[in-house]
């Protein structure tokens, strides 16, 4: 339901909202907040609300640091974690500069240019991701609360209920859920939400994530979306299902082709597979995200692409008749860590260079990669995906896709960012070194 300033004033008062959260995110994707109270309301939607962006990661240097928060009242929803009786709601904002152009540190501002060149073109972006994340006893550590494994169903299983709670907490804030179970490894799980449009879906996975920590903290544990906790155990991915559509026809579809796929959905995999290396600091943005990207673990790691082998980085679902809406692709290396704005709009921007510049998209891998000899992958065409984040960095830092899909500012800052976060983990010294070589070197 679309939503406007007069339902948003009307239903704070009518449920007695003490409190209005406005939300956005760094350039890392954190989500940041501050509150102000329903006398502030009318004017915060006139003006926007005054803030210090110097101090907020990725937006602007401390002689530059007047940021205006313009709240957009289609987000509006009510927490359904905090008591009713006194009533706290929030809102997404886009970010200003004082003039009142959109802020290009704005990884939201990101997404809403990416989306507009789509809308040139005549396409919408839809997305559907699968987020996957753990159950630990507390954040102290990694102790599970299950031995569970992919779709068990354990009798008086504490985290069934835990994933219920968190499915009626989103579904209360209008966020639809399709699926929730557990996932391969111990303690770890997933719930899937319905596709969207990809600004409300990038909304979305920030709501998603937030709740459900809040739902774990409620219940005295803590949840995850770390790539890779568990050393030896399945990482957390969130496999992102994208289509684009023309109107109410899905541009993917094509009744005539032997794989229902249109030459369009073929050049936007082929742009995807093509500029993948370019765009996975983006989609894998931490150190910790490498450790998830090795053979073995379900976690794809050659560019590729098929139908059924989920060992390919990019998959297509099969198609199913009468299900032409749901002709879609389905991109297996993101992690659910990631800044799900600028994710987006670099899938994005690779998928539309592939149908700008019309790319020829490679055959379909139908064996399993991971049985391949590096010989048969060369021969094959088949690249590896960045083995580190330095590696990832580097290859970003001169991708001049990247740089247009995010702007000159948040690229320069993103890459600044993790190259410093990389250098800082290669000059740790790690037990395993201390275990290896101390007592023999």
């Amino acid at each position: 339901m679309k939503k406007d300033q007069e339902f948003v004033l009307k239903t704070v008062k009518d449920q007695n909202i003490k409190f209005i959260r406005f939300w956005f995110t760094d350039v890392l994707g954190f989500l940041k907040s501050f509150a102000i109270t329903p006398a502030e309301l009318e004017t915060a939607f006139e003006e926007g609300m005054g803030f210090d962006g110097s101090s907020i990661e990725g937006f602007t240097r401390i002689e530059e640091s007047d940021m205006i928060a313009m709240p957009d009242p289609n987000t509006f929803q009510v927490l359904p974690w905090r008591p009713s009786e006194q009533g706290v709601a929030r809102m997404f904002c886009d970010i200003q500069l004082p003039d009142g152009s959109p802020f290009p540190g704005d990884p939201r501002a990101v997404l809403w240019r990416n989306l507009d060149r789509a809308a040139k073109l005549g396409y919408t972006m839809y997305v559907g991701p699968e987020l996957e994340f753990f159950y630990f006893a507390d954040n102290q550590g990694t102790e599970v609360l299950d031995q569970g494994g992919y779709f068990d169903l354990t009798p008086l299983d504490l985290a069934t209920d835990y994933r219920r709670n968190t499915v009626f907490a989103l579904e209360a804030m209008g966020i639809p859920v399709e699926y929730s179970h557990h996932e391969v490894a111990p303690s770890q799980h997933e719930i899937d939400l319905r596709y969207a449009d990809a600004l409300t879906m990038a909304d979305n996975v920030m709501t998603y994530r937030l709740a459900v920590k809040e739902i774990a903290q409620e219940n005295d544990i803590y949840a995850t979306f770390m790539p890779k906790p568990i050393a030896g155990e399945n990482g957390n991915g969130m496999h992102v299902h994208q289509s684009l559509f023309k109107g109410d026809r899905n541009a993917f579809y094509d009744a005539n082709d032997e794989k229902h796929l249109s030459p369009e959905g073929k050049s936007y995999i082929a742009g995807i597979l093509k500029h993948a290396r370019e765009i996975t600091a983006v989609c894998n943005q931490w150190v910790n995200s490498y450790k998830r990207l090795v053979p073995g673990y379900e976690a794809p790691v050659y560019v590729c692409w098929s139908r059924r082998n989920r060992s390919a980085l990019v998959r297509m679902p099969m198609y199913k008749p009468g299900k032409e809406h749901a002709t879609r692709i389905e991109m297996r290396s993101p992690d659910p860590a990631c800044n799900p704005y600028l994710a987006f709009s670099v899938m994005l921007a690779a998928g539309l260079e592939g149908i700008e510049k019309g790319y020829e998209l490679m055959p379909e891998a139908t064996d399993n990669i991971y049985d391949m000899t590096e010989a048969e992958r060369i021969e094959a065409g088949i690249e590896c995906l960045p083995t580190d984040l330095s590696e990832a960095i580097e290859i970003a830092e001169s991708s001049e896709l990247l740089k247009k899909a995010l702007g000159e500012h948040v690229h320069e800052y993103f890459i600044r960012n993790k190259k410093a976060e990389a250098l800082a983990y290669n000059l740790q010294v790690s037990q395993f070194e201390l275990d290896q070589y101390l007592g023999k070197l």
